[in-house]
Formats: structure tokens, C-alpha cells, sequence
């Protein structure tokens, strides 16, 4: 396969990973912001999202002080913004585009139908009516995409470069959630929170496992009260969370294990090195240790995995 076809599927699915994963942090705050708390409280929320993004300097250098509304219009909409659910939508459909003939028909229409519904959608004010609604139709499309994807796609190495996209972004944005989101709310972590902190962080948490699917799976798996080091637990190491560190690892090496030609391939190496982190960790030994050093390291490894991925595989970024 052409590197720049390799190139173009892979972005095209880190592109729908990513608008989904945006939608998805943006309803959590936006469920968040709803409960009974103060303004700065509120704020530090919206800081935080961003702070996920990496795109707090650029938020202020537009907008200055954080508002709600702002932040939103920001991350959905404005195009400015190259990490916004309609720059990443019209990415997305720009790559797969240029690669419209190693796509099948339905996954080509997939792309260019959301692109084209979005862009009604933002012009309507939709988005502004029922911002939750719009934000479940995102993680729809891209269900859908990833569905598609699987069910109509020859097994062959463009299926392995697309699902390799997919799960490198899906690591990244589960690790920055998690950072970001326990450094929001620390009160289980240091002695006896009042009641009323309690309550309050029961439905944080429990919105950070809405958020990515996990809230059904948190009880059938540990069948007991919201515990922190337990979301970190399930959201870090538990490999059969779909949306976990660990299950976003074993999907890369599995791909990367497909497409490889070198058996030395020093990708392969560090990706199967990290993946192997997860399968022995411990929750306890990584809290002790620090969760957000851990993660810091995490993200760092990731960028630089999909770094080595785009040196050997795609077209390399200059």
C-alpha cells in the first residue's frame, strides 16, 4: 500500500475517534455544569476541559475570560480551532475524500453524509437548542463510521491502518480524561469529605464513566459504591473495558502486528512494550506512585508511538 493512501485512512478514523471523544468531554462538563455548585467551581470545569485539549492558550488568546457558551462554541463549531468537532468532521471527510477509492461506497457516504448533516445542523442552531442531543448524534455518526468501517471494509491492511487511527487517539483521549478529571476531584483522596462533597462527587464520577460509556460496566464489574481508585482501575487497566488504556493498547499492537514487514520493527517494540505495562500493572502501585505522573509518562509514549508510526508507515509529518 501507498504510504499517503496508509496515511490518509489512518487520519481519516483518528479525525471521527476524536470528534467523538470531544462530544463526549463536552457532555460530561456540560452534565456537570447542571448540578448545584458555584461559579468558580463551574468554571474550573471548563478549564479543565481545555486543559485536556491543550487548547487553554488558545481559548484565552480568542475569547480571554472562560464562559460557558464560549467554550462550547469553541470546541464544536468554530474552525479556528483545528481539534473543534467541525474541523475534525470536515478532516475526516477531506482524508477519506482524497482516498475515496480505496473506500467502500458505504463508508465514503458514512463520512461525507455526517459532514454535510453537521453543517446543517451548526446553521439551524441545533446545537445551540439541545446541546446534549446534538452531542449523542456525534457519538452516533461515529458509532456508525466505526460500524460501517468493520462490516463492509476488505480485512486487508487499509481495515488496519484505519482501526490503527482509531485506538492511538482513543488511548490519548481516555488518558487525558482521567488526568484531567482526578485532579478535578480530590476529597476521596484526603481524609473524610462532608456529606454534601460526597453526594457532589458521586455524580462527578459518576458522569466521568457516563462519558465514556462505562457507568452500566463500573457495576457489573466491582457491583459496589463509586470508588476513585476503582474508575482509575477500570478506565487504566482493564482490558476488557472498550474503552480503557489497556483495550486501546491490545487493539494497536494487534494492528500494527498486522501490517508490520520487519519483525524488529522498533514500533511494534515499543508499542508491545507499553501494552505490556497494562497487562501486569496494579491500580495500587501506580496511585502510590502518582496516577497523573503516570499518565503525563502514558501520553508522552503515545505521541511518540504514533510518531514512530508515521515515520515507517505514513507520510512523515515535517
Amino acid at each position: 500500500m501507498l504510504s499517503r493512501t496508509a496515511d490518509h485512512l489512518f487520519w481519516m478514523s483518528r479525525y471521527t475517534e476524536r470528534a467523538e471523544n470531544t462530544a463526549r468531554m463536552l457532555d460530561v462538563n456540560y452534565q456537570t455544569s447542571l448540578l448545584p455548585q458555584s461559579q468558580a467551581v463551574a468554571q474550573l470545569g471548563w478549564q479543565g476541559l481545555l486543559s485536556i485539549s491543550e487548547l487553554l492558550y488558545s481559548y484565552k488568546e480568542k475569547y480571554g475570560e472562560i464562559q460557558a457558551r464560549e467554550v462550547m462554541d469553541f470546541m464544536v463549531k468554530d474552525e479556528s480551532n483545528p481539534s473543534s468537532i467541525m474541523s475534525c468532521l470536515s478532516a475526516a471527510r477531506e482524508n477519506a475524500r482524497a482516498v475515496r477509492g480505496a473506500l467502500t461506497t458505504e463508508v465514503w457516504e458514512t463520512q461525507n453524509t455526517t459532514w454535510l448533516e453537521v453543517k446543517r445542523m451548526i446553521k439551524s442552531g441545533e446545537f445551540e437548542q439541545d446541546p446534549s442531543q446534538f452531542f449523542e448524534w456525534v457519538k452516533f455518526r461515529s458509532h456508525l463510521s466505526r460500524g460501517v468501517t468493520v462490516g463492509t471494509m476488505l480485512m486487508d491492511e487499509s481495515l488496519h491502518f484505519m482501526r490503527l487511527g482509531t485506538f492511538l487517539e482513543r488511548a490519548d483521549n481516555t488518558a487525558r480524561l482521567v488526568d484531567v478529571k482526578f485532579h478535578a476531584v480530590q476529597s476521596d483522596f484526603f481524609g473524610a469529605a462532608s456529606e454534601k462533597d460526597q453526594e457532589y462527587d458521586f455524580y462527578h464520577w459518576s458522569a466521568i464513566l457516563r462519558s465514556v460509556s462505562a457507568f452500566e460496566i463500573y457495576r457489573k464489574v466491582y457491583r459496589d459504591v463509586i470508588k476513585p481508585e476503582r474508575v482509575a482501575e477500570l478506565l487504566v487497566l482493564k482490558s476488557d473495558m472498550p474503552r480503557s488504556l489497556h483495550a486501546s493498547l491490545n487493539e494497536v499492537v494487534h494492528n500494527l502486528t498486522l501490517v508490520v514487514s520487519n519483525p524488529q520493527s522498533e514500533t511494534l517494540r515499543r508499542a508491545g512494550k507499553l501494552r505490556s505495562e497494562l497487562q501486569y500493572g496494579r491500580i495500587d502501585e501506580i496511585l502510590a506512585t502518582g496516577l497523573h505522573a503516570y499518565l503525563t509518562q502514558f501520553l508522552d509514549r503515545v505521541n511518540d508511538l504514533g510518531a514512530h508510526v508515521s515515520r515507517e508507515f505514513l507520510v512523515p509529518v515535517t
